[in-house]
């Protein structure tokens, strides 16, 4: 444990770009029926409120990887951070609707820039062997700042009208923390030898790993360099690269309409519709996080037990199941009371040990390292976009409740 104890405070630190993503994703959970209130907002123009931050993950996620290959995953993730509490501040002070939408906007570009350099960063850093096991950290970590988001939304509901302003200052906090703690973390390896360091590079994975890890990670880092030269998009498109491509572009498009985020952000409202009072569903979705975080930790142990195709395989039956069932009782008005809360932690359960953590691994290690900022911003920037077709559509759908 010793000899890991390194890199697992490196992948703590890097992990804290997951924890500001899924707080900045949940945190409007329970400030919809707040805000839709104080701006005297129609349903269309909350949805645009809620859906603009995922806009912004969209333009984020497509620039990211591009501009982590020109400037370091370090020096982006300082910028990630920066700003993530300018924008959890601008958005909490909003002194209109308009002025609001266009922080969430800007605060998602931070969101989706985060889902591509925190898992990029972690396996860029992490030895072979342990390898998807601290990537799946990053899953555990956007639980952790969802579960956060809960536990806040949950505290703070009923301080007063100002309650959703400082729900969305609040994430100012360990977007400071994450910022200060990114001073005592590297570079990654391949980014240094990218830019012809090599003795940096050795010097980090020697740190990490010892010096016959350093040796052995260095050649293979090397290797995979060895015929660098200017990526383009169309590089791409090779017949070698385009079935990983489609295999990304797949898993992302499950990924979101699975519907994991249209719980995530409107779990308050699907519970009141089920007969739960807004301080009773509230509290629910803290109950919903917990579930989230436990599952996650399952996760870390499995998948490098049983593999991540098992494990993604295993999830997707199991979500579809618990789909199938919801709607069945929906249909018949029996997805009521404590069946609800049951039938939501189930299916979040399977995402947590299964779909989740499995995704980020396998976007973070299926492209070669000489091209793998500009490649993994094809499948996030596609979840993204899915993200969004699905919360913008699930709103649509589904009135939201007054405030209680």
């Amino acid at each position: 444990m010793k000899e890991h104890s390194y890199i697992i405070l490196i992948t703590f630190v890097a992990a804290l770009g997951g924890l500001l993503f899924g707080f900045d994703i949940a945190i409007i959970t329970g400030a919809v029926p707040f805000i839709k209130a104080h701006f005297n907002l129609s349903e269309l123009a909350l949805g645009w409120g809620v859906s603009s931050l995922l806009v912004g993950c969209v333009f984020g996620a497509a620039i990211a990887g591009r501009i982590t290959d020109i400037y370091g995953r370090k020096r982006i993730l300082f910028a990630v951070a920066l700003a993530f509490a300018i924008t959890s501040i601008a958005t909490g002070l909003a002194p209109s609707f308009t002025l609001f939408v266009i922080a969430r906007f800007l605060g998602g570009l931070s969101v989706g820039a985060a889902s591509i350099i925190s898992p990029m960063y972690i396996s860029e850093i992490a030895p072979f062997k342990i390898r998807g096991r601290l990537v799946s950290f990053y899953q555990l970590s956007i639980v952790t700042g969802i579960m956060l988001s809960y536990l806040i939304n949950y505290l703070l509901h009923d301080i007063g009208e100002n309650n959703w302003r400082m729900m969305f200052i609040s994430g100012a906090v360990p977007s400071a923390i994450f910022f200060i703690l990114l001073f005592f973390v590297p570079e990654t390896p391949r980014f240094l030898f990218m830019k012809g360091n090599r003795k940096k590079a050795f010097d980090v994975l020697q740190k990490i790993g010892g010096k016959a890890n350093a040796d052995l990670e260095i050649v293979q880092i090397e290797g995979s360099l060895a015929y660098i030269g200017k990526i383009n998009y169309r590089e791409l498109l090779n017949p070698n690269l385009r079935r990983v491509l489609f295999v990304g572009f797949g898993l992302a498009v499950f990924v979101q309409f699975c519907g994991i985020n249209t719980i995530v952000d409107y779990s308050p409202i699907i519970l009141e519709s089920a007969g739960w009072k807004i301080n009773a569903a509230l509290f629910a979705t803290f109950i919903i996080g917990a579930t989230m975080l436990l599952f996650t930790f399952v996760s870390i142990w499995l998948i490098e037990i049983a593999g991540r195709k098992l494990l993604y395989l295993i999830g997707s039956a199991g979500m579809t199941t618990i789909l199938l069932v919801i709607t069945i009782l929906s249909f018949t008005g029996h997805f009521q009371g404590n069946v609800s809360l049951i039938l939501i932690m189930l299916f979040i359960a399977f995402f947590s040990a299964c779909v989740g953590p499995v995704f980020w691994t396998l976007v973070s290690e299926i492209f070669p390292n000489r091209i793998r900022g500009t490649a993994m911003s094809i499948p996030v920037f596609t979840q993204w976009i899915a993200n969004a077709i699905v919360v913008g559509f699930s709103h649509g759908c589904s009135p939201t409740p007054e405030t209680q």
